[in-house]
């Protein structure tokens, strides 16, 4: 069970990753963008995360915005027996939208893109002493995601280099959403 819970944490990590080269939201509001969202999809290079993708549920994952623009992420995620949860906080790093940290070795977090109100597709890249992880996931308000929006992340993983075995589309969960609210 701890090498299954350390296994998770370490690929809780590769979600959270990002390349210089990602673009970011235009106009990014943080405002607009805090509070609960559901990882409906994630592609990634982590070995962690690929070791167990495709035991991962939705997750959902809450952001806050400090006043001077600093940004916490608490996440929580369906385990067999539990709900794993994660916090991590993010320094802004140059342009709104842009987030680093330093908890657990050198981290970018990209808001890529969102509308606010039903998506946002976040990047990351971590850089830990070996080759970097990229990390691409879709975020959801809801649970339900169209299949045009789908194709589009699909794509967008692509050009980042992230291939369809890299990627997992998760089911809809509802074990972790009282621990949630």
């Amino acid at each position: 069970m701890k090498a299954a819970q350390s296994s998770l944490a370490l690929a809780l990590l590769c979600l959270l990753r990002v390349q210089a080269e990602v673009p970011v939201q235009p106009g990014f509001d943080p405002e607009k963008f805090a509070g609960t969202w559901h990882i409906m999809a994630a592609a990634s290079n982590c070995p962690a995360f690929l070791s167990i993708k495709d035991n991962m549920k939705v997750s959902t994952s809450k952001f806050s915005f400090s006043p001077e623009g600093n940004m916490a992420v608490k996440a929580l995620f369906p385990m067999a027996d539990e709900c794993k949860k994660v916090e991590m906080h993010f320094q802004q790093k140059g342009q709104v939208g842009h987030y680093s940290t330093t908890e657990e070795g050198e981290q970018d977090l990209y808001v890529v893109e969102t509308d606010y109100e039903h998506y946002a597709i976040v990047s990351s890249i971590r850089e830990s002493g070996k080759k970097p992880s990229t990390t691409l996931q879709l975020y959801m308000r809801g649970q339900d995601v169209s299949p045009q929006l789908l194709k589009k992340f699909k794509e967008l993983c692509l050009t980042m280099g992230l291939t369809d075995d890299m990627l997992v589309v998760m089911p809809k969960s509802d074990e972790c959403q009282q621990a949630a609210r």
